[in-house]
């Protein structure tokens, strides 16, 4: 059985306990990348490609961002790759929302 490989997207470290947590005791998982995004942001982000590439591949993308226009930007990129993304806490359409 094959790795899912997860992409996480986070802020100023935001995402690090849970990653730790995967690492520790996850099963049949992999961390295959960390986009930490360490900027001041303002409070409407116009272009959030300018923080977020759509280079990435992963099986499940773990959302952690804080910045509700980078998320929903993230949440878009993955529907349009077809990639599961986790946005716990979040309500944005296409995001798996679980509880925190």
């Amino acid at each position: 059985m094959k790795n899912t490989r997860i992409a996480v997207f986070e802020e100023h470290g935001s995402g690090e306990a849970k990653i730790r947590g995967i690492r520790e005791h996850g099963r049949c998982m992999e961390i295959k990348s960390v986009f930490d995004i360490r900027e001041n942001f303002p409070e409407f982000i116009d272009d959030p490609s300018a923080y977020i590439t759509n280079d990435f591949t992963a099986d499940v993308v773990l959302d952690f961002l804080k910045h509700p226009d980078l998320s929903e930007y993230l949440a878009k990129i993955c529907a349009e790759k077809k990639i599961p993304v986790v946005a716990s806490g979040k309500k944005h359409q296409g995001a798996i929302t679980p509880f925190t």
